[in-house]
């Protein structure tokens, strides 16, 4: 593979997002930056024997008014959400894809559990009554999540090589970054990424809050209030469900077809902890490592970084260790940049939450506001820095840092910039 030219550069020119505060990117943002929580009581099955009682939902998303009975008994919530974010992302960019360039244009997919509502269904039809026909013949398909993407690929001919990531929390930070890179390296010339997630069922609440990564029971009777990073009372995350896309190309691209621009996707990042599965390496070295070759992947110096939108799951080291590695890498200056938690309105999105979270940094980049990080009305000591707590903040933000953990050890750092002709 051979380094595009220096003066080449990635810039984002369509977006999309169906999240629990919004089924639009336009509705989700509104109420981003006015402080509303997505987090309710689950009223789509049964609690009454899980702890965990509580989630971020998607409200109002009809599947009978966007596809037909045939394509929604054949896929799950989770294919649906990420063919709809898919089709609103490529309207928004306007991009139709020329005929003889079609292999340079990619579908990037990814979601940390796939079809699993699907799965879980047809599980209880089968031990029902042991009868292999209740089992659907397109399951296999659903949780093959690749095929998915290849259905997005198919419909609007992006021939390009397809990947579809399953790296748990990091999966839609290191989408974006993957096709950052293969635009980069001159692989393709464009990409769809798109990251979806709709797995909340009995057995991964169940799963989950044995784990005990789950906000405490405490909460269910204040879901609003269960997700609080950076605060003295955190106790874990709250689940949710949604999806994002975004539409990157090459500079020279987007120019040629006169396309809107909102931001320039400038640096990525990526280590591996090689430590515990499910918790962040407390000496934090491998997510200040990760961070730092976001910042020379862009060239930029650590006060260049106007907004860092945090991983900020909510849960008591996540939040610590993060809080940690920022200081270690801005010294000083950490305590000038102010920094947020969509999560603590949105929930996590799992697979798709880096991804949601990078278009909501290009918002705060593209509108000069920082959405708040809600509840935090008790900071932790330890967690001491400017996480703009409980209400949103008007700021020009010329470069921001999005960061994503996850379970596994694995980390991805995106670096996003104002766009700027010269």
């Amino acid at each position: 593979m051979s380094k595009i030219a220096e003066n080449e550069r990635i810039v984002v020119t369509g977006m999309s997002a169906i999240t629990p505060i919004g089924l639009t990117l336009e509705d989700s943002w509104h109420n981003l930056c006015n402080g509303v929580s997505g987090i309710s009581k689950i009223d789509v099955f049964d609690t009454e024997n899980l702890k965990n009682k509580i989630a971020g939902l998607v409200k109002g998303f009809d599947s009978k008014k966007l596809f037909d009975r045939k394509f929604i008994r054949r896929t799950d919530r989770m294919h649906q959400f990420f063919m709809t974010a898919a089709d609103a992302c490529l309207k928004d960019s306007s991009f139709v894809v020329d005929f003889g360039k079609r292999f340079n244009y990619s579908v990037v997919g990814t979601s940390c559990l796939g079809g699993y509502r699907l799965f879980e269904n047809n599980c209880i039809n089968y031990y029902k009554n042991f009868n292999p026909n209740k089992v659907s013949p397109f399951l296999i398909l659903n949780l093959a999540s690749n095929v998915i993407a290849g259905d997005v690929a198919k419909k609007y001919s992006l021939m390009g090589p397809q990947h579809f990531l399953q790296e748990a929390c990091a999966s839609g930070t290191k989408a974006l970054g993957l096709a950052y890179q293969l635009i980069k390296y001159n692989e393709i010339d464009g990409a769809l990424v798109v990251g979806s997630e709709a797995g909340i069922t009995p057995t991964i609440m169940a799963a989950l809050g044995n784990l005990t990564a789950l906000a405490d029971s405490k909460w269910n009777d204040e879901p609003e209030k269960a997700s609080r990073p950076f605060d003295k009372e955190r106790s874990g995350f709250v689940i949710s469900e949604g999806a994002g896309a975004i539409f990157v190309e090459r500079l020279s691209s987007a120019l040629n077809r006169n396309a809107r621009i909102y931001a320039e996707v400038s640096g990525f990042g990526a280590t591996t902890d090689s430590s515990h599965s499910i918790a962040p390496n407390p000496d934090g070295i491998a997510i200040v490592e990760c961070i730092e070759r976001a910042l020379r992947d862009a060239k930029v110096s650590e006060k260049d970084v106007d907004y860092i939108n945090a991983h900020g799951t909510s849960t008591k080291i996540n939040d610590l260790v993060e809080t940690q590695a920022i200081k270690k890498i801005f010294k000083d200056y950490a305590y000038k940049i102010p920094i947020s938690s969509n999560k603590s309105m949105i929930g996590h999105l799992l697979g798709a939450s880096g991804l949601v979270e990078a278009i909501f940094t290009i918002k705060t980049i593209v509108e000069g506001i920082i959405p708040p990080t809600i509840n935090l009305e008790n900071q932790d000591p330890e967690c001491d820095l400017d996480y703009v707590p409980l209400v949103a903040r008007k700021k020009e933000v010329n470069v921001a840092l999005s960061n994503s953990f996850g379970f596994g050890g694995v980390n991805g750092s995106i670096v996003l910039k104002k766009y700027n002709e010269i």
